[in-house]
């Protein structure tokens, strides 16, 4: 299998080369040259590790042995806390919450980073290669990365959040983190801009000359392969011909790991594609207009993004994989802040996708409904999933992702319920904890310059 960029479709990289790259030199995401079959048979009573084995070794295995695999997964799930890593929760009869809260973070990102660490640790095993991982967190990601690469030798973390907008629990998970390695980067700004910033930064070429710029956000292709295993895992679990999902969506990552799940043979009866107030996703699917607004911060931070880099690797596909057409795209996006997409590419999505948007009030509501229905308690990004969980009727397994523990939104389950969730034992000291932080003003260069001086 070699990997094609969604701005050149000639590419012919190999899998260790985009691992480290992350983005193209023309600044595309990278995607694999063909889809991989799985056979559904295939993963019938085997555990999430040995599925998550069936679902990568396709991507990897020119470069990395089944063995090898089998060891990285082994430490990949050793931390989490569910002896089924991923469960499936029933509400009703073909209803299901897919919990993915057991990592070490506890929010949906450890799936992906936890293996990322150590798939770099052990590719760099036998290597005097020095790293940069480079990346923006709207949340979640941050402190995933950070305790997957704490204290690993040879690499450097910095990670970019926007000042004021994440969580108090989010924040501190990355600033009481005092490893040598790891830099935490409060910008004046919102996550599209530090978003913006990271991906100008790759195509740097003077930042790229001092050091090896790694990318850990969900422009890494390798974060996606890891959150496709639990598509298929869910499947595995139900006894049901076909299986729909709902995916709380920000930064077009984890709905795009189910389409690439899809395109692998998972029977998927529908997509269910859900924003908050910031609801660009929603409007171009329905629309087909893509255009930007003010980001509106809201009850679940994590999704409060305007420019979802994912949803490029979606386009390229709609548009049968034309690079050139694709860049066109983003170009005129980049420049004018809107894009009106064509009607043969807007069919293409909404035959794949139904959208929701969930407002502020909304997902309060949800958050109570659930939690006196059901005696559930989920988090805001949960809970814009149950909403529509809540309200669409499915003859087939209907599943939607719990993204966080309730804890890391401990203010907002307040508001909505009256009552603070527990804190699990590995959050209960994380306001007990010095932080560490520097506060930088929203300019590449300034950036730059800090990253630079801490090489």
């Amino acid at each position: 299998m070699h990997y094609l960029s969604t701005r050149n479709n000639k590419l012919k990289k190999s899998f260790l080369h985009i691992l480290f790259q992350g983005l193209s030199q023309e600044g595309g995401l990278f995607l694999p040259d063909s889809w991989p079959s799985i056979s559904m048979d295939s993963l019938k009573g085997k555990n999430y590790q040995e599925i998550a084995h069936a679902v990568i070794h396709p991507y990897v295995k020119e470069s990395i042995s089944g063995d090898e695999l089998s060891s990285i997964l082994k430490k990949t799930y050793k931390s989490f806390d569910h002896e089924k890593v991923a469960p499936l929760f029933k509400i009703e009869k073909n209803k299901y919450i897919l919990e993915l809260f057991y990592g070490p973070t506890f929010a949906f990102k450890d799936y992906a980073l936890q293996f990322l660490g150590n798939l770099f640790s052990h590719v760099m095993l036998n290597s005097n290669k020095n790293i940069t991982i480079l990346g923006a967190t709207s949340g979640d990601t941050g402190s995933a990365a950070i305790e997957a690469f704490k204290s690993k030798k040879n690499i450097n973390v910095f990670i970019l959040h926007p000042h004021n907008m994440v969580s108090d629990v989010q924040r501190r998970q990355m600033t009481t983190v005092n490893d040598s390695n790891i830099y935490n980067i409060a910008l004046e700004g919102t996550f599209d801009d530090c978003q913006q910033i990271v991906k100008t930064l790759f195509l740097n070429s003077e930042i790229q000359s001092q050091t090896s710029l790694t990318a850990v956000n969900s422009i890494n292709w390798s974060r996606l392969i890891a959150q496709t295993v639990y598509y298929f895992w869910a499947y595995s679990q139900l006894d049901s011909k076909k299986i729909s999902f709902i995916v709380p969506s920000g930064n077009f990552g984890n709905i795009f790991s189910a389409r690439a799940a899809v395109f692998m043979g998972l029977p998927v009866d529908q997509l269910y594609l859900v924003t908050n107030a910031n609801d660009i996703l929603h409007r171009t699917i329905t629309s087909g207009k893509m255009k930007k607004a003010g980001v509106q911060q809201t009850y679940s931070p994590s999704m409060d993004i305007q420019v979802s880099s994912n949803f490029e690797r979606q386009i390229f596909e709609s548009l049968e994989r034309n690079s050139e057409e694709l860049q066109h795209i983003m170009r005129s996006f980049l420049n004018t802040g809107q894009y009106v997409l064509s009607s043969k590419v807007v069919k293409d999505l909404q035959s794949i996708y139904r959208s929701y948007s969930v407002s502020n009030v909304q997902i309060l509501e949800t958050i109570k409904n659930f939690s006196d229905k059901y005696n559930y308690l989920a988090d805001p990004h949960t809970a814009t999933g149950l909403y529509v969980l809540d309200e669409e009727q499915s003859n087939n397994p209907l599943v939607s992702l719990a993204c966080a523990h309730p804890a890391k939104f401990g203010d907002a389950i307040k508001i909505a319920t009256g009552l603070k969730p527990d804190f699990p034992n590995k959050l209960k000291n994380v306001f007990d904890k010095e932080e560490k932080f520097t506060i930088l003003k929203n300019n590449t260069e300034d950036i730059k310059k800090y990253i630079l001086k801490n090489l």
